[in-house]
């Protein structure tokens, strides 16, 4: 018998969402997944929906009869406010309302390094760190943070906080060398997320096992999380076709990277 009878997965056209609609497959007798987009190859054991989040009607239609949710939908970059505002924050809000609304016990959120990202390389914080955010979107998972605390705190819905770092194919960037995650590993510390005896409200951050340590995941430890990948392999091909960077410009004193170097969105557009 598998743990769940429907989970529901958010942003499943993305990059990460179509590797989670493949991993997480048989965790559940059916798998609902949604985007804002329509979604190719649907699966029979699939049930795809379009949705936007900021629709509060429809994502509470959304989020019946799910026994948990992988919630991985929303605005993926630096873009203007009012997008975020609408995708990453008041979606995420429909989210976690819906949860509490119609009983579903548990949420794994595609949280960010963004979220942390003033944070110097030296830090090496961990997860009761404060958070930095590098940027608004940063400044969107930060609030999703803490509300998934209150609902914790006040509603009993756990949830697992996953600030994805760099989660790609393969390392794209000397930065990568230390920050990536690779597609197994981001299924992995979501399957562990959602399969944890106990999950209350914890934090973890999303690398792989590379050489270079630069953030503390030990408080995330109870989840059992083993990262099978690491970026080295990559490292000596990466290294021969890149310069090496300066250590003082803010995409490499900082773990948010280039969203250091970001202006603010509405300055960009012009």
């Amino acid at each position: 018998m598998k743990p769940f009878n429907r989970i529901l997965i958010t942003g499943a056209a993305g990059r990460l969402g179509s590797e989670l609609r493949k991993g997480l497959a048989h965790l559940a007798e059916h798998v609902r997944i949604s985007d804002r987009a329509e979604m190719a190859d649907v699966q029979p054991h699939e049930e795809a929906v379009v949705c936007e989040l900021g629709d509060y009607e429809a994502v509470m239609a959304l989020t019946k009869d799910v026994d948990a949710i992988v919630h991985f939908g929303g605005a993926p970059l630096e873009v203007e406010f009012e997008t975020i505002l609408d995708s990453n924050i008041r979606g995420s809000y429909h989210i976690y309302e819906g949860a509490r609304k119609h009983g579903a016990k548990r949420v794994i959120y595609a949280s960010s390094v963004h979220a942390i990202g003033y944070h110097e390389m030296e830090a090496h914080i961990d997860a009761d760190s404060p958070v930095r955010p590098d940027s608004l979107y940063g400044v969107s998972k930060n609030f999703v943070e803490s509300l998934s605390r209150l609902y914790w705190d006040k509603f009993g819905i756990e949830s697992l906080c996953l600030r994805i770092f760099s989660s790609f194919p393969e390392p794209a960037d000397r930065r990568m060398l230390w920050s990536w995650l690779s597609f197994r590993d981001c299924v992995q510390y979501v399957e562990r997320g959602l399969t944890a005896p106990r999950l209350g409200h914890t934090i973890g951050h999303g690398i792989s096992d590379n050489r270079l340590k630069v953030v503390d995941d030990s408080k995330a430890g109870h989840l059992g999380y083993h990262p099978q990948d690491s970026a080295e392999p990559f490292r000596e091909a990466m290294e021969a076709k890149t310069d090496t960077p300066d250590p003082n410009a803010p995409g490499v004193k900082y773990i948010g990277g280039w969203f250091c170097e970001l202006g603010h969105p509405e300055d960009e557009a012009k």
